[in-house]
């Protein structure tokens, strides 16, 4: 039987070496699987559409479909799939002290922008604590792109009780 519950979270991405930092405060709903294994799903809340300061729009800026965060998370690997935006969706695979992949979808009639590409993720260090449900996530992993390293993040998910 199938038991699940709901708790608020706290969801980021932090680079360590460049300007990037996002934060996603939200719900989430648990389900437990075996032993030290859980599925999450996250409802991002809405997102508008970036406009520069200096272009002014009579229009109210357009709100984007909500995102699906779903992640599988146990003591030694995560995977991560966001789904429901139109424009891109992405799947990552982070296992400890091992490479996996990273991989974007691009919702683009374009015929010279390739549809999907992939990028390698190295898991410097995951740790996930607490019982019986989990309180926090942490991951520290490297970007790389064949041999150019495209920074340090840590993501760090946060569930409060």
């Amino acid at each position: 039987m199938l038991t699940h519950s709901r708790k608020p979270v706290s969801l980021s991405v932090v680079s360590v070496d460049l300007p990037v930092r996002s934060l996603v405060e939200t719900a989430a709903t648990f389900y437990p699987r075996d032993n030290d294994q859980f599925h999450l799903l996250l409802h991002e809340p809405e997102i508008l559409d970036w406009q520069p300061p200096d272009t002014p729009s009579p229009f109210p800026p357009t709100p984007q479909k909500p995102r699906l965060l779903w992640l599988e998370v146990s003591p030694y690997r995560a995977v991560m799939t966001m789904q429901g935006n139109t424009k891109y969706s992405y799947r990552h695979l982070w296992q400890k002290g091992m490479y996996g992949i990273s991989r974007y979808y691009l919702q683009t009639e374009s015929e010279t922008v390739p549809r999907q590409f992939r990028l390698r993720n190295f898991t410097r260090n995951l740790e996930l604590g607490g019982s019986p449900l989990p309180e926090y996530l942490r991951l520290e992993y490297e970007l790389w792109s064949e041999k150019l390293q495209l920074g340090r993040y840590v993501l760090s998910l946060e569930i409060h009780h």
